[in-house]
């Protein structure tokens, strides 16, 4: 899933509930016509198309405008939308975006509607970053996340059974017998920090903390250090190289030249790998990545995204109707099968369960996290220390120091605006 994160652009906080507004009609039929942007890809043509018809189908009243937005540039652009009197009535954003924009004042709090939308059973890693400062702003759209991508036929032969592998012991384990000749146990890039973040909430630790309006990086703390050291032993069971991420090399073309038993990522790509090695076709197989104990799954981070509401749109009945819809149960058990997406709520995760790839997600993200839900967090992936952590540890730095030097980079940037 592609997430970004921009720097904000403040603007007048504005307040606003759905009680305080009415929807206005602009056509001749009393129609009301709403705007709503969606990101490219996310949803398939066919699915938008689907949706559209049933939505106005059932909401005869409303007729819905899709206009479909790049990811590119697309922060500095909701940030001027948001901030003039012609903003789109529903925009669909990355789940870590929320609250750059929510920090602008200017997006709708939809805090007393959670209730009615289902928010018990949401993904904590969508409804968690939808929220700030004690409001939910982002209403949990789909999800995405990491699982473990497997050869098969490299499993068999090694005499390795792919579900018996609960445990982190386990699949160190696992990852050695299959690490043998010319194949490597796993490929797993030195600078793969979303995966170790994985690894440090496990361990109960964080990339940051909040005292006092103050946030402090956190990588120098014990557990955090301790979800490095389980990286650096992983790593080990490969040839990955130590000082650059999944992207470079694209770790799916690696795979499909097929000496790699195993990759991290989310399921999708098993279909680069297949398109570059179509011989690899039906020899790839998924697993949820495996937590400390075999009681729960291993934490991963949650992309996806979440649904918002202006407070400019002068349309925010039919706006959140048009919300409601397209979250409400019945469309996201239609979204995850045409999309292999994860549901927004726990208890939709059957809606997959034919689906190996997305079923494996779906079990993920029962501990799905976020990162830091501050706007600070932008400047820090924009330089992302955590990378050159992790090249540091990796290339015998003592983790300890290097983790201490992280943090410190962490607490800079997270509060430079501030």
């Amino acid at each position: 899933m592609k997430l970004r994160l921009f720097a904000g652009v403040s603007a007048l906080v504005v307040t606003a509930g759905l009680s305080a507004c009415s929807s206005s009609s602009d056509a001749s039929d009393g129609r009301t016509a709403i705007d709503v942007w969606l990101m490219r890809d996310s949803v398939s043509d066919q699915f938008q198309k689907d949706f559209v018809k049933g939505f106005e189908a059932a909401h005869p009243d409303i007729d819905v405008k899709v206009q479909i937005q790049e990811w590119d540039g697309i922060g500095e652009k909701v940030t001027a939308a948001l901030a003039s009197s012609d903003a789109p009535d529903v925009i669909e954003t990355g789940n870590t975006q929320v609250a750059q924009f929510a920090q602008s004042g200017g997006l709708l709090d939809l805090s007393d509607k959670v209730g009615e939308l289902g928010g018990k059973d949401w993904l904590k890693g969508l409804a968690e970053p939808g929220a700030f400062e004690g409001k939910q702003y982002g209403i949990p759209y789909y999800a995405a996340n990491r699982v473990v991508i497997y050869r098969t036929d490299l499993f068999e032969k090694a005499g390795v059974d792919p579900a018996a592998i609960r445990t982190r012991d386990q699949w160190t384990a696992a990852t050695r017998k299959l690490n043998t000749g010319g194949t490597q146990g796993i490929y797993l890039p030195g600078q793969n920090w979303y995966t170790l973040a994985g690894f440090v909430w496990d361990e109960g630790g964080d990339l940051a903390t909040e005292s006092g309006g103050k946030w402090q990086g956190a990588l120098d703390t014990p557990e955090a250090v301790r979800g490095m050291e389980f990286y650096k032993k992983l790593q080990a069971l490969g040839r990955g190289p130590k000082d650059s991420d999944e992207a470079t090399p694209p770790q799916a073309d690696v795979m499909a030249k097929g000496k790699v038993a195993q990759i991290i990522s989310s399921p999708g790509g098993a279909n680069t790998v297949v398109e570059n090695n179509p011989a690899l076709k039906d020899k790839l197989g998924f697993f949820p990545i495996p937590g400390k104990t075999a009681d729960a799954p291993g934490a991963v981070f949650t992309g996806g995204s979440d649904l918002v509401i202006p407070t400019a749109s002068a349309k925010q009945d039919a706006a959140y109707t048009f919300v409601k819809e397209l979250t409400g149960d019945t469309w996201q058990k239609k979204l995850a099968v045409a999309m292999s997406y994860v549901p927004n709520k726990t208890t939709l995760s059957g809606a997959v369960a034919s689906d190996p790839g997305a079923s494996a997600m779906a079990v993920g993200a029962a501990e799905g996290h976020a990162t830091p839900n501050t706007p600070g967090w932008a400047a820090v992936e924009a330089k992302n220390p955590i990378k050159d952590y992790l090249t540091a540890v990796l290339t015998g730095g003592d983790a300890q120091k290097e983790a201490t030097k992280a943090s410190e980079a962490i607490t800079t940037a997270m509060n430079s605006g501030t």
